[in-house]
């Protein structure tokens, strides 16, 4: 039988996807980050996907859901925030790309099966974290998203601490994101983290081997 049955004009069985997304803020800016596995129900598609996407310079969103509507959310975003830029001739704030990104996903809401975390810094308000669910925009010291992340909501919660530097935030996002791995059959793979503040944007990878170790295997 093949995986996608939908290619040979015949029904098309529901397709579950899976995730785990997570951003902090800290003092001087966010940490943003994400497993790098995509699925299909029982079927991996992409092992390695960068699910953080940039909608700014210093403005980036987490994708949860289906692969391709959050991409296009996050794309359509991305075009308006460049447009908004070179006509204010500024940077755009946080605020503003997550308001998008809330409205896209509310007008869109039965027609989009998407959930974005926006992540940023401004010279307004610095670093900033918005959950985006539905109709929903709040701001959050911390948000995670995704199948993974009711794994690991005690962890988070237990965890997090407010004012913590950059480097602990960075390991934050990396155990939350290990552990969720750990327990959920959607996430895997890489762990990607993105860290934005004043001083610009810092890309890493985590391989798994690199990953820390919780429990023995």
């Amino acid at each position: 039988m093949p995986l996608y049955p939908e290619n040979l004009g015949c029904s098309s069985p529901k397709v579950s996807t899976g995730t785990t997304i997570i951003a902090v803020e800290f003092d001087d800016g966010v940490v943003i980050g994400s497993d790098s596995r995509v699925s299909a129900g029982e079927a991996i598609c992409n092992r390695v996907m960068n699910k953080l996407s940039p909608l700014h310079e210093r403005i980036y969103c987490a994708l949860s859901g289906s692969a391709a509507d959050a991409q296009a959310i996050a794309d359509s975003v991305n075009y308006q925030m460049e447009l908004h830029s070179i006509e204010t001739e500024d940077a755009p704030l946080v605020q503003a790309a997550a308001t998008l990104v809330k409205n896209i996903s509310y007008k869109y809401k039965e027609e989009l099966l998407a959930h974005l975390i926006v992540a940023g810094w401004d010279r307004k308000l610095k670093g900033q974290v918005y959950a985006t669910l539905g109709g929903m925009l709040i701001r959050q010291p911390f948000s995670v998203g995704g199948s993974g992340s009711v794994y690991i909501y005690g962890y988070v919660d237990a965890t997090y601490k407010a004012g913590m530097s950059k480097d602990k935030c960075q390991q934050f996002v990396t155990n939350a994101i290990t552990l969720a791995i750990g327990r959920d059959g959607s996430s895997g793979g890489v762990v990607y983290l993105t860290t934005i503040a004043e001083k610009g944007t810092e890309h890493k990878v985590i391989l798994g081997n690199e990953l820390p170790q919780f429990h023995d295997e």
